[in-house]
């Protein structure tokens, strides 16, 4: 098993990374502070001006596997980009390479008709507008997506959506032009796999309502931000449903297996800004005549924190070797442990930097309480710790045993 990154790879790291130094990390404060000026809900403009300098510099739509618009690295190739990309919230969106639109635009190369693609797609790819997914409802428990109620009734050559969703990440930046929506086309399909659809729905679609955006450990991510919507009787041309009906399930199993890694990449990159900040605490400050690094409990917990993120980061990388070389469903095992031990190490490491900076930790100084809102969620987002432990374990129950 091979997880050596082929030499383009570590070309556009070193490009990535010397943007990032040079462009980035020296105006980051003042991008977080553009956040708290007037009205929220804005693009930045000093986000928006370093995506025209990585445009134009071909750091663009990294993420996409195949070349048609992107840089056609495989996996394997784009989890070092994806770190890096990592350390910061708004450094993926600098290179068009964030949430939810990376999967959103994976969902439309793979499984949209040319007429989706060249209405959604294209303006995606070239970073003109953004989007959203609506998936998870407040009513239901929605980590079994069987019990989504939302519906999608077919009416003539249109499709009317009634039902609520939240945590739709993206629908309060005024960029937000097109969601997929799931909901249930068939609800009484004998096979409860095959009643549900994906299907595009234009934000400014008669019927839709945000009715608010939802904090995470009361940060609003704006001008991201989470939004619940209501949709009442919102109707769409039938052309605008993705594969075909019933299709939901395959669809989701598509875009959410590399969604789910691009987090775990990230989060890898966000827990190593982490640790150095430890060490940088740790060895600037003194307590009981020493400085800190010197008490022996630091130790265990610097050497810990570089057991973990190192497993994480191998464990990833068989992930991605795996997807590249066998597909995504051969990786499901795979991507569900990445899920799982990702976060989990991420939520550890970054409670450690946060101890090591005592009261400060728990500020905005430092980002580490920040970091942390961010780790903690993804043990929640695209699948909680319990669903993908279930799965590992039904698979582990039928390679051993022959049965589940």
């Amino acid at each position: 098993m091979d997880f050596s990154h082929s030499p383009r790879s570590q070309d556009m790291l070193a490009r990535v990374r010397a943007f990032l130094d040079l462009h980035y990390y020296p105006y980051e404060a003042d991008i977080f502070a553009e956040v708290e000026k007037g009205n929220r809900w804005q693009p930045l403009s000093l986000v928006e001006n370093l995506k025209k300098k990585a445009k134009a510099e071909g750091l663009w739509n990294l993420f996409l596997p195949d070349s048609t618009d992107g840089a056609g690295l495989g996996n394997c190739d784009y989890a070092p980009l994806a770190e890096e990309m990592g350390r910061s919230p708004f450094a993926s969106e600098i290179f068009n390479c964030s949430a939810p639109d990376t999967g959103n635009m994976e969902v439309l190369v793979r499984y949209g008709t040319q007429a989706q693609k060249d209405r959604w797609l294209k303006p995606l790819l070239a970073g003109d507008i953004r989007s959203g997914f609506a998936m998870t409802e407040p009513d239901v428990a929605s980590s079994d997506a069987r019990n989504i109620r939302a519906s999608i009734e077919r009416d003539g050559d249109s499709y009317v959506l009634n039902g609520r969703k939240w945590w739709t990440s993206g629908a309060g930046d005024p960029r937000c032009k097109i969601l997929i929506f799931m909901g249930q086309s068939a609800p009484d399909h004998e096979n409860p796999w095959k009643r549900q659809s994906m299907i595009l729905v234009p934000m400014d679609t008669p019927g839709i309502t945000i009715n608010r955006m939802l904090p995470v450990f009361g940060y609003d991510d704006a001008p991201h931000g989470h939004a619940d919507i209501t949709f009442n009787n919102v109707r769409v041309p039938a052309d605008n449903m993705i594969l075909g009906e019933g299709r939901g399930f395959e669809i989701a199993q598509g875009r959410l297996g590399p969604g789910r890694i691009h987090h775990c990449m990230r989060l890898i990159g966000l827990t190593e800004r982490a640790l150095e900040r430890m060490c940088i605490r740790l060895t600037g400050r003194t307590a009981f005549g020493k400085m800190i690094s010197d008490h022996s409990v630091w130790d265990e917990r610097i050497a810990q924190s570089r057991v973990m993120i190192d497993s994480a980061r191998l464990l990833t990388m068989k992930a991605a070797y795996i997807m590249d070389k066998e597909g995504n469903k051969a990786a499901k095992k795979d991507i569900a442990m990445i899920k799982v031990a990702a976060p989990t190490m991420a939520c550890q490491v970054i409670d450690w930097a946060i101890q090591a900076h005592g009261a400060a930790g728990v500020s905005d100084d430092y980002g580490l309480a920040y970091a942390y809102a961010q780790a903690r969620t993804l043990r929640l987002a695209d699948g909680p710790d319990e669903v993908h432990c279930r799965q590992i374990a039904r698979l582990e129950l039928k390679a051993v045993t022959g049965r589940i």
